[in-house]
């Protein structure tokens, strides 16, 4: 079978990719788990300088991947060099920290000191999205190979020629063979994949359907799982705020990405004395963004990436707008491809689609709170959990929201975004486990304790 690939703006075919056969995919598991074999032995000295290799070689990347995503996915041009500055600066920060990270643990005990080790466990799967097709795996990447294990690709059939590219850094940056596999396959094949009694583990960034789905397959066959799926993070906003600041911050927080990233904000919770000029400053500054061809350097908005997403996301607007909302939009001239127009929703209830679900495109609801308490109550009445954030001068009375906030990542006077230095993950129907820092490079480890008895001690 064929994956074709088609521009979301244009709708032009871009390209066609050959899947895989069954047998294709059982010997690159197999060519994984040999490599694993010599790669696991190789000191993390020199795994070190070839993670640094990588992100020398992610930057000369850019020409490609950049354009590439564009075309791929809608990525608008001016973002996506900024997705792999970001993705080679975590190379750089686990080549820096990974020796402290994986430091031997001793615990002492009845008069002897017994360890903890971090060991690898074989080969990993990573099912990886497309709204972020080089930083959301090489954010598994980076810590997965470095203790020890190898990994395959399965990334989203928008994006194969990205997958493609991924695989071609690494080969530029000296990996040995099958340490590092893309596969171009279908959905079809990750329980395959999974049943293979070579793979240890999966990685999944996705919808919460998907990683139903995927932690499943991986229940059934007993192997490791680490999912980072959906989110409606709260963005709440005091009354003691500079609104002008906070609104500029606001924009930026919902429409990176065409509105397609799961750690956007997505519900505006704003203090009754100021949400009805907050609603309206917001979608003044909607209003000024440019809308059209992600080709271009000079636009904010692209279009989304497939049809069922745009769809998605218009059904959304329609059902705010039936159930009393006021939706506030630029006038986009001749509209191409799945364009959606950067929409605030003004008089949001919970009541509302696009308060109760996630929404994946440029969409921003704007509700109102009385009391901090009710706040909270509205910002943690979610299914998700990933991530959230307070605005306010008073950064006590922000920091008790925030510690009360029921997600994986949240911040006061700052927009929620990943970093390499931090564990990131949800709860609730926003994932399992933890990617980045230390704790997540032994999400995909064996915790070994190590007991060394004197002889006829014991």
């Amino acid at each position: 079978m064929t994956i074709k690939t088609v521009n979301p703006f244009t709708f032009e075919e871009i390209g066609e990719y050959n899947e895989l056969s069954e047998e294709e995919v059982d010997r690159a598991i197999t060519k994984a788990h040999n490599a694993y074999l010599s790669w696991k032995t190789t000191s993390l000295d020199d795994r070190i300088k070839l993670i640094r290799n990588l992100a020398v070689e992610l930057r000369k990347s850019k020409d490609v991947l950049t354009p590439l995503m564009t075309k791929e996915m809608g990525k608008p041009i001016n973002q996506g060099d900024g997705e792999i500055e970001k993705s080679a600066w975590t190379a750089e920060v686990y080549a820096d920290n990974v020796k402290k990270w994986l430091e031997e643990e001793v615990v002492t005990f009845d008069g002897i000191d017994h360890k903890i080790v971090f060991e690898p466990l074989g080969v990993i799967l990573a099912v990886m999205p497309w709204n972020f097709p080089v930083w959301q795996f090489l954010r598994f990447a980076i810590p997965t190979l470095l203790i020890g294990n190898t990994a395959v690709l399965k990334h989203s059939n928008l994006v194969p020629g990205c997958a493609i590219e991924i695989q071609n850094i690494f080969d530029r940056a000296g990996f040995p063979e099958g340490v590092f596999t893309t596969l171009i396959v279908s959905h079809r094949s990750i329980e395959r994949i999974l049943a293979s009694d070579y793979v240890q583990g999966v990685s999944l960034t996705g919808s919460t359907e998907a990683g139903a789905k995927i932690a499943e397959i991986a229940g059934r066959n007993l192997k490791r799982v680490v999912l980072e799926l959906g989110g409606s993070d709260p963005f709440i906003v005091c009354e003691d705020v500079d609104i002008d600041y906070v609104v500029k911050k606001a924009v930026l927080g919902r429409t990176r990405n065409n509105g397609q990233s799961c750690d956007a904000a997505k519900r505006f919770i704003v203090h009754k004395s100021i949400s009805e000029e907050f609603g309206r400053k917001l979608a003044e500054e909607f209003k000024k963004l440019k809308v059209g061809d992600p080709a271009d350097k000079t636009v904010d908005i692209g279009p989304l990436a497939n049809k069922n997403g745009y769809e998605e996301v218009s059904a959304q607007i329609q059902d705010a707008v039936s159930k009393g909302g006021k939706a506030v939009s630029p006038e986009v001239n001749d509209p191409k491809g799945y364009t959606v127009a950067p929409t605030v929703i003004l008089n949001a209830t919970k009541e509302m689609r696009v308060v109760k679900e996630e929404v994946f495109g440029p969409v921003a609801p704007v509700i109102s709170f009385s009391t901090d308490e009710e706040a909270i109550k509205l910002a943690n009445d979610s299914e998700y959990g990933l991530g959230g954030s307070v605005w306010t001068k008073d950064l006590r009375r922000g920091e008790r929201i925030a510690r009360q906030l029921e997600c994986g990542t949240a911040l006061v006077n700052a927009t929620v975004r990943s970093d390499p230095r931090l564990p990131f993950g949800g709860v609730k129907k926003s994932g399992l486990g933890r990617e980045l820092s230390g704790y997540g490079i032994k999400e995909f480890a064996n915790i070994k304790a190590l007991s060394v008895y004197t002889h006829g001690s014991t």
